[in-house]
This record gives C-alpha cells, sequence and structure tokens, in this order.
C-alpha cells in the first residue's frame, strides 16, 4: 500500500501566493528547499523559501504548511523573517535542480530535469518522489530516435549510478535575464562563492557591471578578481565611472593600476580624476559624465539626451549647460536647466534662454555635509560640481550622497526584522 497522500509539482507552484490562516498574504513561493539523504533515499523537502514585500526572501519550514494546491499555499504557526540563508547540505529545487543533467539509470542516456515532483507521506514528512524530464544526449541509436522525448521517472531512476552536473550558469542567466539589477544581485550574494563565480562569468559586460553597481564592494571586490584581468578591465568600462573608482579604491595600487593600463584611456582618464580625490569630497562622491549641452542646443535635443535609457533618474532630472569643450572640465559653466522647464517650453527654444543661473554649483573640494545640506535646502536631485576654475567637472546626485552616508555594507544588511505570524527556522 503506497504511503503517499499527496503530490505537487514544484514549477507549478512557483509565484503562488503564500498566506496565514487569517487570510493575510505573507509573499510569494520563490524556491524550495531539499535536504540529500545520500544514498538511503530521495532527498527530504524541509521548507519552502518566499519572497515577502521587500524583496527579501525567508524561509518557511514544511511542518509550518498546512495547505498546498495549484492556486495557494496556507501556512500556520511564526516564522523568523530574517533572510534566508542556504546550508551547506541544502539544494535549492529552481536554483540549483532545475535544467540538471542526469544520467539514466537504464543505460538510455541523459536527460535535462524541468520538474521535479514531491510527495507528502502519512507521517507528515515531505519528500522528492519524480523528475520530470527532457531527453538529452543519447547513447545508442535507438535513444537518439527519443531525443527531446518528455517522461516523468521515479527519483532512483535518474539517481541509481548516476552522474548528475549542476544546473548551467548560462540557464540560470537566461532565466532570470529580466532582473532588475539590484535583484540579480541579491540572488548572486545569496549563492555559494563558487557558484557565484559561474554566474557572473556567463553575464555580459555590460549586464556585469550593472550588477556589481549593486552589491557591497567587498563582493564587487571578489567577484572582479576572479575574472581575467582584461575581461575585469571591460567591465569597469561599462560601469559608471564614480562607481569603479570606488571599486578600484578598495583594491590594492598595482592592480588597480593594471587595470587603469587595460582600460580604454578615455575612461580611464575619468576614472584616474576621481581617484585623485578624497573619498568625503563632492570629488568623490560625482559622476564625470552628467548630461552636459552647449546654450545653443535645443529643448528637443535635451530631452533626446534624458530619454537614454541607461541615465539614472537623478542625472535625467537636470541639463547642465556650459561652453565647449563639453567633456569634463568643460568650458565655462553657465548653469542647470531642469526637466520640469524643458516641458514647459517648445521644442525649438534654446538652452541658453532657460538657464537656472540661482542654482549655485559646488566646489569640488566641498565636504559631503555641505552637498548634503544643498541637496536638501533646494529639494535637489543633483548639483554641478566645479574647481577652483569654475569649469564643470561633473555633477553629484542625492542617491550619490545616500549610497555614501548609509553603512558600508547597507546592501547585505538586514536590521533583526519582528517576529510576525509565522516564526522561527527549525532544523
Amino acid at each position: 500500500m503506497s504511503t503517499n497522500l499527496t503530490r505537487v509539482f514544484v514549477a507549478r507552484l512557483l509565484g503562488l501566493d503564500v498566506f496565514d490562516p487569517l487570510g493575510d498574504r505573507l509573499g510569494r513561493l520563490r524556491d524550495v528547499v531539499v535536504l540529500s539523504r545520500g544514498t538511503r533515499g530521495a532527498p527530504h523537502v524541509v521548507g519552502i523559501v518566499v519572497e515577502v514585500p521587500g524583496k527579501k526572501r525567508v524561509f518557511v519550514p514544511m511542518t509550518r504548511i498546512t495547505s498546498i494546491d495549484q492556486t495557494q499555499i496556507i501556512c500556520t504557526g511564526l516564522v523568523n523573517l530574517r533572510r534566508f540563508e542556504q546550508r551547506g547540505a541544502e539544494t535549492l529545487v529552481v536554483a540549483e535542480m532545475f535544467d540538471r543533467r542526469v544520467t539514466l539509470a537504464d543505460g538510455s542516456g541523459d536527460a535535462t530535469i524541468e520538474d521535479i515532483a514531491m510527495d507528502k507521506h502519512r507521517s507528515g514528512d515531505w519528500f522528492v518522489s519524480k523528475l520530470f524530464v527532457r531527453r538529452g544526449h543519447s547513447l545508442s541509436p535507438l535513444s537518439r530516435l527519443r531525443r527531446n522525448e518528455t517522461m516523468i521517472i521515479d527519483w532512483a531512476d535518474a539517481q541509481q549510478g548516476a552522474k548528475t552536473e549542476p544546473q548551467a550558469a548560462t540557464q540560470f542567466v537566461a532565466t532570470h535575464e529580466d532582473l532588475k539589477p539590484a535583484d540579480f544581485a541579491e540572488a548572486l550574494q545569496e549563492m555559494s562563492d563558487k557558484r557565484r563565480f559561474e554566474v557572473a562569468s556567463e553575464l555580459q559586460d555590460e549586464r556585469l557591471a550593472d550588477v556589481l553597481q549593486e552589491m557591497p564592494e567587498g563582493d564587487q571586490v571578489e567577484i572582479l578578481s576572479a575574472l581575467d584581468i582584461n575581461r575585469a578591465a571591460d567591465v569597469l568600462e561599462e560601469m559608471d565611472p564614480d562607481d569603479a573608482a570606488d571599486l578600484l579604491a578598495e583594491l590594492p595600487s598595482a592592480q588597480a593600476e593594471e587595470l587603469l593600463q587595460l582600460m580604454e584611456p578615455e575612461g580611464a582618464e575619468d576614472v584616474r580624476r576621481l581617484l585623485e580625490y578624497d573619498e568625503d569630497t563632492a570629488g568623490g562622491l560625482m559622476t564625470p559624465v552628467p548630461v552636459i549641452l552647449p546654450p545653443e542646443a535645443t529643448v528637443a535635443e535635451a530631452l533626446a539626451h534624458v530619454r537614454r535609457e541607461e541615465l539614472s533618474p537623478a542625472l535625467a532630472s537636470s541639463i547642465f549647460v556650459a561652453r565647449p569643450p563639453l567633456e569634463t572640465p568643460t568650458g565655462r559653466f553657465l548653469g542647470v536647466v531642469h526637466i520640469q522647464q524643458l516641458l514647459r517650453y517648445p521644442p525649438p527654444e534654446p538652452l541658453g534662454n532657460l538657464v537656472d543661473k540661482s542654482l549655485e554649483p559646488v566646489s569640488d573640494q566641498a565636504h559631503i555635509s555641505e552637498v548634503a545640506r544643498a541637496l536638501a535646502t533646494y529639494n535637489l536631485n543633483s548639483l554641478p560640481v566645479v574647481n577652483s576654475d569654475g569649469r564643470l567637472v561633473g555633477a553629484v546626485t542625492v542617491d550619490d550622497v545616500l549610497d555614501h552616508l548609509l553603512p558600508d555594507d547597507w546592501r547585505a544588511h538586514e536590521d533583526d526584522a519582528p517576529i510576525r505570524k509565522l516564526g522561527g527556522r527549525i532544523g
């Protein structure tokens, strides 16, 4: 007689809402955590990973799950809302087992795991029972005819004497390509070091640069140092100059100089200028590549520039007007045109007629406290930064200041969360 009472497939649960017994929504299911039992049998399902508001992922033990179906998951008891941290013997089904290649025990070839079924036994424990697989590379002419065939097999049929390969990093990158850089960075931080480096290596240079900018400096250094030196230089070129300078400042001087030598001269020059400033000054915080246009440029041209996707909202909020040359350090700085002004005037209007001359720039040697005070006083998203000759050398944005004022590890930091309806992790 079968001891199975309930069977569910993990892929059908992804994204389902998780509720408490009172009907309050706690978050959405993002993964399932299993614990290998070695040669003793199929993995034991120990809990689920739930994404709660704020994009934080927490652990809910299976012992607290009272109901699972294809529309919702209900749990009871208390769960600690601290961020989920994977333990050494645990495996994440979606992140690590989906798309893993296994060798079938009957000798008919390889297959790729596309879904996993878990069963609830009479004891109340959950175990992995079935694999939904697609045949891959085959070993015999007959089995090659069945390539791409899908089937459901027992866990043991893919594990007895089987060689398994971890989920390809390329597949992880492909399935998470729509994640915002900050969310992808968070996913990387939850991985083991080895896995993190594998995934980072598969990212395109521009994507990796965007993700690195959202990570704590220590993690940035580890990933960059693990890359080939030429690839590392390419990634630095794709980063915002101020972020690249911050990262290079954390490296040994010899390594930083080697990377600067490998970068394109123009990009390296911007970064070198930023490295000359103290980190607590406007020059140390600024980006040297804000939107800069001459006074003859029109409203239409300015709007075209601020529409660029790579611009942050803070940088896109202001046009800095200066005499040529327009690369920093510019010619004489004339003033700022705010984006609201661009929306109020006809497209042919010259920017020189719209310049806000009342906004005083800050010196590149100004302390961060002065910069923060100016931003707050005038409710600004960005401030122009000039050198002693009155030439524009960059702009400081409000997010630059916040990033500096917050603790160094603010991206990874989580305060102890209050216990709420669901309780602490067990096991």
